[in-house]
């Protein structure tokens, strides 16, 4: 029988375990089963109780009185009457939150039940049917169910070659699911006791996270064939040339201890760098474990509600960009302050959020940031001979005007430069508020809104109409019209009704 046994287990993980007779009539073996036992036990690592609640499903019921209750045992983390819940993969209806109205460890009722128990949940507001065996009870809107995982495969020796997108089972927790296996060092095949880095595209979505171990079936006959360690969540966003690492060395990096490695590379994978809550869902690290490796990585961070982590590489790089496309916008348009901060994000960092372009400006100590406009620190406007004449005939044009402004068009045609660089000059006068634009076309001198406010201030006390408006100065009602809505908007009056009262 020993022989037996031993054949049985040869090439598994069982091949060097202790074999124990026992006899259930006379107890014979029994002293050192329990030995056994309890040195197994004493090598077995301990489930984390610290890190996240994560609860797979195996048996789904209703008891009366109590409503459904959903057992299995608590893989990490711990769970707490009254505590909410999320039931993953969600259901094409959306994500389903729940209250944790009790909780049963072996049979007996406690407030909390920790990582490693056995663990009955009666969960309230949904109904049994709702539920399956391979859920995963786990924390709300922390994690993300996924349909594909990287990992190291393991094959049995005593399992068939594995090819290529061979279908098999994928048990993984408490789940059974189809799935396609997809082999990543570019062998048609795995021979029977190699290991391989793979992909798994599975059927149907389930929570999983790195770390996690799995068993593989095959189809027919429906025996195992391996297992390994899920090693990385697969991310769409991925920019796949940022590190110039193969998949396999990649995955190295993954599979790693060093949590500093394996943070500065997802970081580095990521457009514009990832938040906490990312690098959760992505690797199941508590927030502490991150913001620990995260202080030993090359990797800087953006304080945000949640701190935004940065390629120090790439973060020097882009301010460098930055500080570059100012300066090529002043060499392409000297009359201008400096670019719009909108267009030297859709320039340089199209899709990155704004918080991260404001860091990077605050990072550019040659760069200076004035409202929504970014220019160098030493660029100044210098006009030539003929633009500072044609900008003087422009403000004189306007000041000799008064409140019976010109027409903007006309005056830009008469400046003495082409179109293009006429709209320059005039935006530098009204940066410097030598003119005051009152529509998209009517512009006064400053002047002129001077003494119109002036004027109004000598009324004072006074309700006036429209009317009044045009004979205390003298214009149309082409000006009039405007000029009162822009003293409105001024608070120098305001209106009521048809009549508007000096403030």
């Amino acid at each position: 029988m020993r022989l037996e046994i031993e054949e049985l287990v040869a090439g598994s993980f069982l091949e060097q375990a202790p074999i124990v007779a026992v006899s259930s009539v006379t107890g014979e073996g029994l002293p050192e089963l329990r030995r056994q036992l309890a040195r197994a036990a004493g090598e077995a690592a301990a489930k984390n109780a610290a890190g996240w609640f994560r609860l797979p499903i195996d048996r789904v019921f209703s008891v009366k009185g109590f409503g459904t209750v959903a057992t299995g045992t608590l893989i990490s983390g711990s769970v707490a009457k009254e505590q909410e819940v999320e039931v993953y993969p969600a259901r094409p209806s959306g994500a389903r939150r729940l209250r944790v109205r009790g909780v049963q460890v072996h049979g007996s009722n406690t407030g909390r039940a920790v990582a490693g128990e056995r663990t009955a949940v009666n969960l309230a507001d949904i109904e049994p049917a709702d539920l399956a065996r391979g859920d995963v009870l786990s924390e709300p809107a922390r994690f993300r169910a996924v349909q594909a995982i990287d990992c190291r495969l393991q094959l049995l020796s005593s399992a068939r070659p594995l090819k290529h997108r061979a279908p098999v089972h994928f048990h993984c927790g408490t789940a059974e699911i189809e799935a396609e296996v997809r082999l990543l060092e570019g062998s048609p095949r795995l021979e029977p006791g190699g290991s391989v880095y793979a992909r798994f595209v599975l059927r149907d979505s389930t929570l999983l996270l790195p770390g996690d171990r799995f068993i593989i079936r095959m189809f027919s006959p429906v025996v195992t064939i391996g297992g390994g360690v899920v090693v990385d969540l697969p991310s769409a966003t991925r920019r796949r040339a940022a590190t110039r690492l193969s998949l396999s060395s990649r995955l190295d990096v993954l599979s790693s201890p060093k949590f500093a490695a394996r943070l500065a590379l997802l970081v580095k994978d990521s457009p514009y760098g990832i938040d906490t809550a990312e690098l959760v869902a992505r690797t199941g690290l508590s927030e502490a474990e991150i913001a620990a490796a995260a202080a030993e990585a090359p990797l800087v961070i953006v304080a945000q509600p949640q701190p935004w982590y940065v390629d120090r590489a790439w973060f020097q790089s882009a301010r460098d960009r930055l500080l570059k496309a100012v300066r090529q916008f002043h060499s392409q348009q000297p009359l201008l302050p400096g670019i719009a901060k909108q267009d030297l994000r859709s320039r340089e960092l199209p899709g990155a959020p704004l918080f991260l372009l404001d860091a990077l400006l605050a990072a550019a100590r040659e760069l200076v940031v004035e409202g929504e406009t970014v220019r160098s620190r030493g660029h100044q406007v210098v006009l030539k001979e003929e633009e500072e004449h044609s900008r003087a005939a422009i403000e004189r044009a306007f000041e000799a005007a008064g409140l019976a402004t010109p027409a903007l068009a006309e005056v830009l045609a008469k400046s003495g430069v082409e179109a293009a660089r006429a709209r320059r000059l005039l935006d530098i006068l009204l940066r410097e508020k030598r003119l005051v634009r009152i529509g998209d076309e009517l512009v006064f001198h400053h002047t002129a809104i001077a003494g119109l406010r002036r004027l109004l201030s000598e009324k004072r006390p006074a309700r006036f109409s429209v009317g009044a408006f045009k004979e205390w100065t003298g214009i149309s009602r082409k000006y009039a019209i405007p000029l009162l809505e822009y003293l409105d908007r001024e608070h120098v009056t305001r209106r009521e009704g048809e009549e508007r009262v000096i403030l």
